[in-house]
């Protein structure tokens, strides 16, 4: 394992001062299994070590960033590769906090780009992100499938503080998460709230008055295979639809090209994550041929 320069503080131009941090993680198979084969950090952002409780095969990996939130200015991207046939799980110890910003509006940006080679697997699995009302944000996620590759993954976002009665009100988010096979663009989702369309917040065409929003996604799943392939698909999203149905949110199962994706509108944050971990458990088995095994850190 290599670890890149100690942290440092940066000045951002043109604002106080900021932690940028920066985070490069390599998985490779051997004969042991996967391993961790690389781990390159600038700033507060790093993994201690790799875990194994299911065995050779997985790598189960906690991003850490102990300054627990972003403020004006700071910049967080994170790089991981999965070579082939290598297989990695990716979540956090806790909630990620995006605070008010500065008046000066600097941007507070986490890029996360996952790149996952033929036979490989990446689980980016992250707790939910915290956006503090007033906030100026930007949080952008690439997942480069190859051939044979897949992903499962989810974001769960709380606009503003519910339970401190502290709505999203002021600031902004600009979210997307892109999918990619080569050149190929397989699945784009964009989330943009600022004072131009504030009324999606409440509207029946936006988030109903729900501050918290949740998508996960699963694939890709092979649609133009054996009609018993497409049976066991079928089988599957009604299955989550079952489980989605009894969640108490607004929460819906579709087939999006060769992508499940799973939503959510609610009011608490920890209700999303029950609910996505379900879904997880469900779909795991068929799309990666395992069964689930939470990280211990989900427990504590």
């Amino acid at each position: 394992m290599t670890l890149a320069q100690p942290i440092t503080e940066i000045e951002a131009p043109g604002s106080a001062s900021a932690w940028n941090a920066e985070l490069f993680l390599q998985f490779a198979r051997t004969a042991r299994g996967t391993v961790l084969q690389r781990a390159e950090h600038q700033g507060p952002l790093y993994v201690q070590k790799a875990f194994y409780p299911e065995g050779p095969d997985l790598a189960q990996v906690y991003l850490l960033h102990p300054p627990g939130g972003m403020v004006s200015g700071d910049r967080l991207q994170v790089r991981v590769e999965c070579t082939a046939d290598s297989h990695a799980l990716l979540t956090t110890p806790g909630a990620g906090r995006v605070y008010r910003a500065r008046p000066d509006r600097s941007l507070q940006h986490q890029t996360n780009t996952l790149n996952v080679s033929a036979g490989g697997s990446i689980e980016w699995l992250p707790m939910e992100t915290i956006l503090y009302p007033d906030a100026c944000t930007r949080l952008d996620t690439h997942v480069n499938l190859a051939d044979n590759a897949h992903y499962i993954g989810w974001e769960v976002t709380s606009l503003g503080m519910p339970n401190r009665d502290q709505p999203f009100s002021t600031g902004n988010l600009a979210q997307t998460l892109q999918i990619n096979r080569g050149d190929r663009i397989l699945l784009r989702e964009r989330l943009q709230i600022d004072d131009h369309n504030r009324a999606l917040l409440e509207g029946p065409a936006g988030l109903r008055g729900h501050p918290v929003n949740g998508l996960m996604v699963a694939g890709p799943f092979e649609m133009a295979g054996m009609q018993a392939e497409n049976t066991q698909i079928s089988a599957l999203v009604d299955k989550l639809r079952q489980v989605v149905s009894g969640c108490g949110a607004l929460a819906s199962v579709s087939l999006t090209g060769e992508f499940i994706t799973v939503r959510y509108l609610g009011q608490q944050t920890d209700q999303a994550m029950q609910l996505f971990i379900h879904c997880w458990q469900v779909i795991r088995p068929l799309l990666l041929g395992r069964e689930a095994c939470e990280p211990r850190i989900w427990a504590t």
